[in-house]
């Protein structure tokens, strides 16, 4: 099969058109559909069906499709690769977590950074399961993020573990709640959380606490994927939250909040760097690693 004609069906079907396509991958119509013609012919099937409403793949157009996304995704990857080697490998970019980008992973850089002086650094902050679809594509060296997301197949990513991240449940420290001799999920039911978007491992962890007690949802949630933001609203409210022990090394953030006397087994995760098997990481990406180690057990 020829990948040019390969990427020809793809962009064919992402359009519904021919016509579209042919703009997209300028060239002309003509020409594209004879490439699609031959296709057929070489392959033996029929690929692509043509009615009045559009162009629709069959059965085997769909199969092929998925290949040719993958022969896409692929070029794309090595463009990227290609653009790092054209600035001598000095360019590095990374994604993590929003919890850990407020202390482990700046204090990390700047220790690298000192022995590297001549690499750009590019940190990206998202969501762990925007993470992994991005490196998934190609677009960041590496990931530091949780390893509870592994419970599902993401074909070509390998992780290694790091640290060991401790969670609390922080409040403003004269909140009611350290009046308390004894505090039980029930009792942090009745104030309003701030919590990190829907789908996030954090908010499940905190719904799965609540649920023990017959709670089934947080109280008045204020969601958002900011822990400076979750952290000024702590200490002007009422609202508690769960943040990584880490989070709070600051003096302002120490005077301001406090870990409420609560725990739980389930309020310990593991970060882990993730990245594609197919692009080991070399000697300068693998030391920032080490350094985001350090650092993270130091701090947790």
């Amino acid at each position: 099969m020829d990948p040019h004609k390969l990427l020809y069906l793809a962009a064919i079907i992402e359009n519904g058109s021919l016509s579209k396509a042919a703009v997209q991958l300028k060239i002309s119509q003509p020409a594209l559909s004879k490439s699609m013609d031959r296709l057929e012919q070489e392959l033996g099937i029929k690929l692509l069906d043509r009615g009045p409403r559009g162009i629709v793949p069959t059965a085997s157009g769909d199969l092929i499709y998925t290949h040719a996304c993958q022969i896409r995704d692929e070029m794309a990857m090595a463009e990227v690769r290609l653009q790092g080697a054209a600035h001598d490998g000095r360019v590095i970019t990374i994604a993590v977590l929003p919890s850990l980008a407020s202390y482990v992973i700046p204090l990390a850089v700047a220790r690298w950074q000192s022995h590297h002086p001549d690499v750009v650094l590019k940190v990206i902050e998202k969501r762990q399961i925007e993470l992994l679809w991005g490196l998934l594509r190609g677009d960041f060296d590496f990931v530091v993020g949780q390893t509870e997301f592994f419970d599902f197949t993401l074909d070509g990513l390998m992780q290694r573990v790091l640290f060991r991240d401790h969670l609390r449940i922080y409040a403003r420290k004269d909140h009611d709640l350290f009046g308390h001799e004894y505090l039980t999920w029930s009792d942090l039911a009745r104030y309003p959380w701030a919590s990190p978007m829907v789908g996030r491992s954090q908010r499940t962890v905190i719904e799965k606490l609540m649920a023990a007690e017959g709670i089934s949802e947080l109280p008045q949630p204020i969601e958002c994927g900011s822990v400076g933001f979750m952290k000024s609203l702590l200490a002007n409210s009422n609202y508690l939250a769960m943040l990584p022990s880490h989070s709070l090394q600051a003096g302002t953030d120490k005077r301001l909040i406090k870990a409420l006397p609560i725990s739980a087994p389930e309020l310990k995760r593991d970060i882990a760097v993730i990245f594609h098997e197919r692009l080991r990481l070399d000697d300068v990406r693998q030391s920032l690693v080490t350094h985001i180690k350090e650092v993270g057990m130091d701090m947790s």
